[in-house]
């Protein structure tokens, strides 16, 4: 669909777009979300900044269009400027920037946009971005369980519930725990796990706030290998080549590494301040398994990505991403 959609934009004429002084951004999430503060607040004073005049218009909660998954083709056709979104919600499209998604990818003390902009710098990842030019990619902090009314401990507690997943890599993650992955945007999980129509949900513990799942889950575990979500901040490349000098040259300053350090940081940090709220709050169990205790989900998980890479042709990617290429 994205790939018909290339010749039809790229025809498409900006007359005096340089001149424009507005550049839409559009996303899905309410505007006290951690993408205001992490990402648009910083592109907005760089847009502006020199002799550029740039300003950014946000249109949040959906306002240009509500469905989630079709971030990505709004910004090819021209709906909006420039659009936030997550590759998992199209996974096929971005089978191989999914990879940075899989477990044991990000080690440790890692950066996850670091990992994805060495990829793209290889080249290896520009394909999955046709008619755009990608502002920020960045991935969240680690995956945790979040439930309701149960508590995971070991993998045995996790064999067939029914869990929320984002994309095709958390899917196959709790696929080889012997559960069944229900995908499904952010902006469903709420209701989902509070009707009972899933079990449990996995995702960053920053999504916990943002989302005001603590209103309906009381049980958290962190520690298992579970991966973790990447992020895009795409524009369309017709209205970016149209820009004036001044105008590229200001995005051009925090478009890449830099917008997206700022991304990750911030989900970083309302992560840390999430779980700290959440250990103090009456009826809230946070499970934190040792190193040892979480070595019986890693022995089924992280084998998982090798596997995967190959099977996508992104061995290199892997590598690449894993600082061995």
């Amino acid at each position: 669909m994205i790939r018909t959609l290339i010749g039809a934009c790229a025809a498409v004429s900006f007359a005096g777009a340089a001149l424009a002084e507005d550049i839409s951004f559009a996303h899905f999430v309410p505007p006290q979300h951690t993408l205001t503060s992490a990402v648009i607040e910083p592109l907005a004073e760089a847009a502006g900044s020199g002799e550029s005049e740039l300003e950014i218009k946000v249109y949040p909660g959906g306002e240009l269009g509500a469905g989630p998954l079709e971030q990505y083709v709004r910004a090819v056709q021209g709906v909006a400027d420039v659009v936030w979104g997550l590759p998992g919600y199209t996974s096929s499209q971005f089978s191989k920037t999914m990879i940075s998604e899989l477990p044991g990818v990000r080690g440790p003390d890692g950066h996850g946009y670091e990992l994805l902009w060495d990829a793209w710098d290889a080249g290896l990842l520009e394909r999955e971005f046709p008619a755009t030019v990608p502002l920020a990619l960045w991935l969240a902090e680690p995956n945790v369980f979040i439930t309701k009314d149960r508590e995971i401990r070991t993998p045995e507690d996790v064999e067939g519930l029914k869990i929320r997943v984002s994309g095709s890599a958390a899917a196959r993650v709790i696929e080889s725990l012997g559960a069944t992955p229900v995908q499904m945007p952010a902006t469903e999980m709420y209701n989902a796990l509070q009707t009972g129509l899933i079990d449990a949900i996995v995702t960053g513990s920053s999504a916990i706030g943002d989302f005001k799942l603590d209103e309906v889950a009381n049980s958290y575990t962190l520690g298992p290998s579970m991966g973790q979500i990447s992020f895009y901040v795409v524009m369309n490349k017709a209205r970016y080549d149209a820009l004036g000098e001044a105008e590229k040259a200001a995005l051009d300053s925090v478009r890449g590494r830099t917008l997206s350090q700022s991304a990750e940081e911030g989900w970083f940090a309302r992560a840390d301040q999430i779980i700290e709220g959440l250990k103090s709050k009456e009826g809230t169990t946070v499970i934190e398994l040792s190193a040892e205790e979480a070595a019986p989900f890693n022995a089924l998980t992280e084998p998982l990505t090798d596997a995967i890479a190959e099977e996508v042709d992104g061995a290199d990617v892997l590598a690449i991403m894993r600082g061995d290429g």
